[in-house]
């Protein structure tokens, strides 16, 4: 009964947030239960477009997207919220990588996108990997993450338009999808568009290395935050509202001693501050064990030596989303003091009073997938070690 009575708690909070997000209730409304599902709204339309087979058969996707093409999948006039989309495509990963099949949203009839990412890390599949996990607004279902959900609640008043571009090596054998959308008569006042922005970065070590918990001796402090790892900068007034991180970690030391850090409305000095990066993402003393929740979780997470792999954090601000006036610069620190090399990916979402330019998108060179590091490798760096170490044959690791 308790489980019960939690996933109707849940499925009403889903709701809820559906509606608030969309603006179809007022604080008034809201003040007492926190909806009335059963009152009647005017002048909202349902609209979908989908890839369903229009001779009537049952070949209900787009097919044969050839290797450097770009295309649209919806185009729509007039004002709207875009409420669902849903996506699966094939081949799956392995064959066709959805790190590189980029997906792009263009607003108002803007000829620039203000959502700009690889299609794999926008719904949280890092890498060109797959598997299952649920958030509040994006989810990959079975089977093993194919299953591709946004719930993102994104409005426009002059028309909206999807793209797809195809960077892979081959083909898209198939791409189904779906793309719900309210069509209105006037939007409700304040709503914001819609962005997000993928971005890549390999991180530079320190000159004196990767000195992490001290290990190669005292550490330095980082009070500015001048090398650390950019996930959001843009200019305008909004709210963040969430982000996918994806981190790639070479070395079996922990990762995530890196402090979240905001530069809110042009600060020089960062106004907010955390305590470290699994502290950022709600969780606590360096986890490495899948967990899943509406709001934060690790879907994904490394299963070698220590933390040396691949781990994948979300966070979605939902009831604590982060406001600037005047522009916002989210960053963090790449080990206690910026001292990894790490391989970095993250999709930042947020919300703007207009649809404005990204910055620039990695290319398909930059966001290239790193290797693991395995046994041979580690194998590898024992072997240097004892040669400088004078090669004894009794070296056991901690001299």
């Amino acid at each position: 009964m308790k489980t019960v009575l939690l996933v109707k708690k849940r499925n009403v909070f889903a709701l809820f947030f559906l509606f608030f997000s969309l603006g179809l209730f007022s604080q008034n409304e809201m003040s007492g239960e926190l909806f009335d599902l059963a009152k009647i709204k005017s002048g909202v339309r349902n609209r979908r477009i989908s890839s369903y087979d229009r001779t009537g058969g049952n070949a209900d996707n787009v097919s044969g997207i050839k290797a450097g093409e770009k295309r649209t999948i919806a185009e729509i006039s007039g004002k709207g919220v875009i409420n669902h989309i849903w996506i699966t495509i094939a081949p799956p990963p392995g064959e066709l990588s959805r790190n590189d099949i980029i997906l792009r949203m263009y607003w108002d009839g803007n000829e620039y996108p203000s959502v700009e990412s690889p299609i794999g890390p926008f719904f949280g599949q890092g890498w060109n990997e797959q598997y299952n996990y649920s958030s509040f607004p994006l989810n990959a279902g079975p089977v093993n993450g194919t299953g591709l959900s946004c719930y993102f609640a994104m409005p426009f008043e002059k028309g909206a338009r999807i793209e797809i571009e195809n960077q892979t090596n081959r083909n898209i054998d198939a791409f189904y999808f779906y793309v719900d959308y309210l069509e209105t008569d006037k939007l409700p006042e304040g709503m914001g568009r819609f962005h997000a922005w993928y971005n890549h970065k390999l991180t530079n070590a320190l000159p004196e290395g990767e000195n992490e918990w001290g290990t190669l001796g005292p550490q330095e402090n980082n009070p500015t935050g001048a090398e650390n790892y950019l996930f959001i900068e843009t200019q305008g007034k909004g709210h963040f509202v969430g982000i996918n991180y994806y981190v790639h970690s070479p070395t079996p030391m922990w990762y995530g001693e890196g402090d979240d850090m905001w530069f809110i409305n042009g600060e020089q000095i960062p106004s907010l501050i955390g305590t470290g990066t699994e502290d950022f993402f709600n969780t606590s003393w360096c986890p490495k064990e899948p967990y899943t929740s509406l709001f934060f979780g690790y879907p994904r997470v490394n299963n070698d030596v220590g933390w040396l792999g691949r781990t994948h954090l979300y966070r979605f601000f939902i009831h604590d989303p982060i406001f600037f006036e005047n522009g916002i610069k989210g960053t963090i620190e790449h080990g206690h003091n910026n001292n990894l090399t790490l391989d970095l990916g993250s999709v930042a979402y947020w919300y703007q009073d207009k649809a404005v330019m990204l910055p620039p998108a990695p290319t398909k060179e930059q966001r290239k997938l790193m290797p693991f590091i395995g046994p041979s490798e580690i194998h590898k760096w024992r072997d240097a070690w004892r040669k400088a170490k004078g090669n004894s044959p009794t070296l056991w690791g901690n001299e």
